[in-house]
């Protein structure tokens, strides 16, 4: 299913970037149960390559990530015109008025903050897909 060939029946390909293992499985889960097509990322680094290959509708971002954290990751995939229209939810464990607005100055559309619920996780697909 990551390869991209197959398209479930009104899913969205959803890119999840998080350096934690277990917060990718759970987004993984919660997202596969909703119908959609879930590409994983480790890093920012990854996630470049995979945003490339893949093509996804949109896009979890972690903010902080080793080597590329995830307000430069979102600002590299915005700079890109082919994938500036994609939305970028960014996801921290910090739920500040500062974090929020770094996360816009680079051009997400929303944050969640850690730990999410799986209503939270498909609320913000439903919300922010591209319509078919």
């Amino acid at each position: 299913m990551v390869d991209g060939s197959t398209e479930t029946g009104g899913g969205t390909k959803v890119l999840v970037i998080d350096d934690s293992n277990t917060i990718r499985r759970s987004a993984e889960i919660f997202l596969r149960q909703g119908g959609h097509e879930v590409v994983l990322a480790e890093d920012g680094f990854d996630a470049l390559s995979k945003v490339n290959d893949h093509a996804p509708q949109l896009i979890f971002c972690d903010i902080l990530m080793p080597r590329l954290d995830g307000y430069q990751t979102c600002a590299i995939i915005k700079r890109n015109p082919r994938f500036a229209h994609v939305p970028v939810i960014m996801l921290s464990s910090k739920d500040g008025l500062f974090d929020k607005a770094r996360g816009r100055m680079v051009g997400s559309e929303e944050y969640l903050t850690k730990p999410f619920t799986k209503e939270q996780l498909l609320r913000a697909v439903e919300t922010f897909r591209p319509a078919p």
